[in-house]
């Protein structure tokens, strides 16, 4: 073997290398990459179920149904425009109520509802997460033109 095919294999084995490198990466970054929308998001941007997102919103007054024998919550999380039905198997945060901002982490069931695998809800009265704000403000604007 000649000199310059050994190190035009070598070359050829770094590339080589850099790229499943670069794959797993990406691959790992996908598998932990979750998009927050908002109820009229979710609706608009055709999300995948199954898929993991953030939902965020307001819990809609008087959706929530609790379960007295087992831990499950169902309620609705509204933006003003677009509600969606949430369910949760947990224990919920001590702040969460009817009427507060909150997001889930979760899955988009194929009937629509909501899977969340985790809620959080806001630590003061005047504290409101930055997405849910965002997302009530575009919501609010798309009412306000609509009519």
């Amino acid at each position: 073997m000649t000199r310059k095919r050994r190190r035009l294999y070598l070359v050829g084995l770094a590339l080589l290398s850099l790229g499943t490198a670069t794959a797993l990466m990406l691959t790992a970054f996908e598998d932990n990459l979750v998009f927050f929308f908002s109820p009229t998001e979710l609706a608009a941007k055709g999300v995948e179920p199954g898929q993991r997102v953030r939902l965020g919103g307001l819990v809609e007054e008087g959706s929530v149904v609790r379960d007295s024998r087992t831990a499950r919550v169902s309620f609705r999380i509204t933006d003003t425009v677009k509600t969606v039905p949430v369910h949760y198997t947990g224990i919920l945060p001590d702040l969460f109520r009817e009427g507060q901002g909150v997001i889930v982490n979760g899955r988009l069931e194929a009937d629509g509802s909501f899977a969340a695998a985790e809620v959080l809800a806001k630590h003061d009265e005047n504290y409101m997460p930055p997405e849910v704000a965002a997302a009530l403000k575009q919501a609010d604007h798309l009412r306000t033109t609509a009519h």
